[in-house]
C-alpha cells in the first residue's frame, strides 16, 4: 500500500501532466521569442535579455548582428561603442562588459565558438543558469528549463513550487516534468503568462487550466 506522501506525488504529478497537455494544445506553436541564427547570437541575444523585453531585444540585435558577427568583433570595439548600441536594452553598461568578458572566454577556451556543454556555457563570464538553459536547450536542444519571471510567477501560482528561488523551481521542475518537456516547458508557461495569466490582471475565466489551478480566481 503506497503512503499518502507518495499518493498525494502521484496526484500532484497527473495533475503537472494535465497542465502540460492543456498547454501545449493551447500554444502549439509556442517557441522562443528571441530571434537568432546561431548559437553565439543567441547567447548575445541572452545576455541583452535581462531586464529587458524580448521584443525589444529583437529590434537591437536586428542591427547589431549585422555589426559584430563573431566574437573578435566585439572585442575590437571599445566599450562606449559596444554600449551605445545596447544601450537601449538597459542596464547597458553591465551588460556590454559581460558581453567581452564572455567574446574572451570562446576565444581563449573554445575557439571563438559556443560549447555545447551547459556547465561550459553556463561556466561563460556573465552567463547564468537562465542564460545557460536558454542557450543550451535552444540552440543545442540540451535538456534544460530556463527559469525566468514568469516561470517562478506561474509556478507557485499553479501549485508545483512554494518557493521563490531559481534553482529550487528549476530542481523541482526537472522532477514533476519528463525530461523530453524541459525545453518547451519555459514556452508554455512563457506564453501563458503573457497572454492569459498577466500579473496585475489575470483572465482566470478564460485560462485553459483553471479548474486545475489553486489559483483559479472566478471573479477576476
Amino acid at each position: 500500500m503506497k503512503s499518502s506522501t507518495e499518493t498525494k506525488s502521484n496526484s500532484e504529478i497527473k495533475r503537472a501532466s494535465e497542465i502540460l497537455k492543456r498547454l501545449k494544445n493551447e500554444y502549439p506553436l509556442a517557441k522562443i521569442a528571441l530571434e537568432f541564427g546561431t548559437p553565439f547570437e543567441l547567447l548575445i541575444s541572452t545576455i541583452l535579455s535581462a531586464q529587458c523585453t524580448d521584443e525589444r531585444v529583437n529590434l537591437v540585435t536586428k542591427y547589431l548582428f549585422k555589426k559584430y558577427k563573431k566574437p573578435q568583433d566585439y572585442l575590437d570595439v571599445s566599450n562606449a561603442e559596444l554600449e551605445k548600441d545596447i544601450f537601449s536594452t538597459g542596464f547597458y553598461r553591465q551588460k556590454a562588459k559581460s558581453i567581452k568578458n564572455c567574446c574572451k572566454a570562446l576565444l581563449e577556451k573554445h575557439q571563438g565558438k559556443v560549447p555545447e556543454n551547459f556547465e561550459a556555457i553556463h561556466s561563460l563570464p556573465g552567463v547564468g543558469r537562465k542564460t545557460a538553459s536558454v542557450v543550451a536547450g535552444n540552440a543545442f536542444g540540451i535538456p534544460a528549463i530556463a527559469v525566468d519571471t514568469h516561470v517562478i510567477r506561474l509556478s507557485n501560482l499553479m501549485g508545483f513550487v512554494d518557493y521563490k528561488n531559481p534553482e529550487k523551481i528549476e530542481e523541482a521542475l526537472k522532477k514533476i516534468f519528463l525530461e523530453k518537456e524541459w525545453i518547451n516547458l519555459g514556452h508554455y508557461l512563457m506564453n501563458h503568462g503573457r497572454k492569459v495569466c498577466i500579473a496585475r490582471r489575470p483572465k482566470c475565466l478564460e485560462c485553459v487550466v483553471g479548474d486545475l489551478c489553486p489559483s483559479f480566481n472566478p471573479i477576476s
